[in-house]
């Protein structure tokens, strides 16, 4: 463990999951370093209207600074970072991206570590490759770590190819205070259940692995949660529930006899990279159906804690061939691997030793010089 450290941290939103994905993750990790003794400082926009549509209250583990979507307004945000030991600049958080993460740059102490966390680094890369002057390109230089939501090997190396000192995979995990088995509930019951906002790089492959299932199985019961589905033409055997808070994630996880994980495009392509979904999902005891994509033995056995679909006539099989009892014993393996190696717990531990490594690297830098002036 490091000596504690004060992190500013400027992400989409810690309070909120409406519209933003990465709260769970943030959520668990930020915990976790807390109990290792770090003092965090959260600041999100008031923006997208998430602040009208909160799911915690301000947690004991952070401070969280909500600012005006204004330049002005991050402007004196921004100055903040002058007073950390580790800044971080999320990816995606929606308002003045750019200036944000140049600005934290600026205002930091030279001996201050300065990370990128980028929890869409697939999204991220495409923009990098197709734009020289992207922001990321100039702020690299400066940055001494880039952790990343996921991606493993291919994400790393194409980090380290864009300059990257060190590009870590720091992944989503369970967090078994939050998300855990419950009753039933009959709001969710169905065959199979879904959740995820409706976002054009995920819409084909739901059309794909869920609405052709659906469309398959006419007498089963479906279920899909999320954003953006209201205007979409569904089948009729498809009921649909709108935004599920994190307080009805466990509920929604345990009723039907299966839930769905549907990776986006960009992140079905790189692999090695499990929604928040899949960890939520396995901590409620669900049985899982994902699409396939490279790195899931990382995570989850298939036939025995997971089942895989290449499309949807797999998807409609499984749902078909899938009794209560083997449904429940699927579950309970996958709850049983997650909650033993894949927890926030385990997260955080890593985040701790990166950052410690950090640090002794930063006064090496910082320190190292100032001793040669002195000798010399």
């Amino acid at each position: 463990m490091t000596r504690p450290l004060r992190i500013a941290f400027y992400g989409s939103s810690l309070l909120s999951s409406y519209w933003n994905g990465a709260a769970t993750y943030y959520r668990g990790l930020l915990a976790d370093l807390a109990r290792r003794g770090h003092r965090i400082t959260f600041y999100e926009p008031d923006a997208f209207d998430r602040q009208q549509h909160r799911d915690i209250e301000t947690p004991p583990y952070a401070e969280v600074r909500v600012y005006p979507a204004t330049e002005d307004a991050m402007r004196a945000v921004v100055a903040e970072a002058a007073a950390a030991d580790v800044v971080v600049k999320a990816s995606g958080v929606g308002v003045f991206d750019d200036d944000l993460l140049a600005g934290v740059i600026a205002a930091s102490r030279p001996e201050a570590i300065r990370i990128f966390w980028d929890v869409d680094a697939p999204a991220t890369l495409a923009e990098m490759r197709a734009d020289a002057g992207h922001a990321l390109h100039r702020a690299m230089p400066a940055l001494d770590l880039v952790l990343t939501y996921g991606g493993g090997p291919p994400v790393v190396a194409a980090y380290e190819g864009f300059g990257a000192r060190a590009c870590i995979p720091v992944y989503n995990a369970l967090d078994p205070q939050t998300h855990h088995p419950v009753p039933p509930d009959p709001r969710f019951s169905a065959d199979l259940a879904f959740l995820g906002n409706r976002l054009p790089d995920r819409e084909a492959r739901v059309e794909q692995f869920f609405l052709v299932a659906a469309a398959r199985l006419p007498e089963r019961r479906f279920l899909i949660g999320g954003s953006g589905w209201e205007g979409r033409g569904l089948p009729a055997n498809v009921t649909h529930v709108g935004h599920v808070y994190t307080r009805d994630h466990n509920a929604f996880n345990a009723s039907p006899r299966a839930v769905l994980n549907i990776a986006r495009d960009s992140m079905a392509t790189v692999g090695f990279s499990p929604a928040t979904r899949v960890f939520e999902a396995a901590g409620a005891g669900a049985c899982l159906i994902t699409d396939a994509w490279e790195g899931l033995e990382f995570f989850l056995k298939e036939g025995e804690e997971v089942l895989v679909a290449r499309d949807g006539r797999d998807v409609a099989e499984h749902v078909a061939a899938l009794t209560p009892e083997r449904a429940r014993a699927i579950g309970a393996a996958a709850r049983a691997r997650i909650a033993a190696e894949h927890t926030y717990a385990r997260r955080g531990a890593e985040v701790d030793a990166i950052l410690a490594r950090a640090a002794a690297e930063k006064i090496a830098e910082t320190v190292g010089p100032v001793l040669t002036r002195s000798v010399v």
